[in-house]
């Protein structure tokens, strides 16, 4: 993982932990550069990911600053431009999977549009309920194709399936087309994430994309309305 990520990763969890005050701008460059035994513009690019993550903002003349509406608490905060996966998005509390389907198949033609593959191309169908802390929060039906995913199986699946991509398979996440709708509870949402009737559930439907452009992922994950907020940054340059 390069320096700065490290870095990132480091002031993440103090923001989350609330070891920085959110009235007080954060250390200032050359502090944690001094910290970290790094060069000032290592720590600059680390702070410009959790300013794009909607973590911070930069006031001219006066520091760096903790964005508050990010600190909610007990909703999982995910940016509109984050592709974490959930093991990372919640790092330090205990992400389980249950596998629920787990297939290869030829994919429909919306699936195989979507993956930018032909029909023949076979692909994994995943079905997997997240459990955070023991309690449902998601339920994810993912397409993947085999060839550019090889040697997934259920080892993986009951982990991080983006840990393994990046660091098993040497692959980068560029980033995703996302599309968030509300939704009324099917069926599965009922069974697997203890949806009453009347709760309305959020689904994320995404297309993954790896640094070549190349699709490696569709998918749709439904998510509990009590459990997620989606935040939209916007900033002016």
């Amino acid at each position: 993982m390069p320096k700065y990520e490290k870095i990132s990763n480091e002031i993440r969890r103090r923001i989350k932990e609330g070891l920085y005050s959110p009235d007080e701008p954060i250390p200032d460059e050359i502090s944690l550069a001094e910290e970290f035994g790094c060069s000032r513009m290592t720590v600059k690019r680390a702070l410009d990911v959790l300013v794009s993550e909607g973590l911070l903002y930069r006031k001219r003349g006066h520091g760096t600053f903790i964005v508050k509406s990010a600190m909610l608490n007990g909703l999982v905060n995910v940016v509109s431009n984050e592709t974490l996966g959930l093991t990372n998005l919640l790092e330090g509390r205990k992400v389980t999977s249950r596998v629920i389907t787990f297939e290869v198949l030829f994919p429909s033609d919306e699936v195989a549009s979507h993956l930018c593959v032909h029909a023949n191309t076979p692909v994994y169908h995943l079905i997997r309920l997240r459990n955070v802390d023991g309690e449902p929060y998601v339920i994810e039906r993912t397409y993947m194709p085999v060839h550019l995913i090889p040697g997934l199986n259920e080892t993986v699946l009951h982990g991080s399936i983006y840990h393994y991509i990046t660091h098993e398979l040497g692959l980068t996440i560029a980033g995703s087309h996302r599309k968030i709708r509300a939704d009324k509870p099917n069926e599965f949402d009922r069974q697997y994430l203890q949806c009453a009737p009347d709760d309305p559930v959020l689904e994320l439907e995404q297309i993954g994309f790896l640094n070549n452009g190349e699709p490696f992922e569709y998918s749709f994950s439904r998510h509990r309305y009590d459990k997620f907020v989606f935040v939209t940054v916007s900033t002016r340059r």
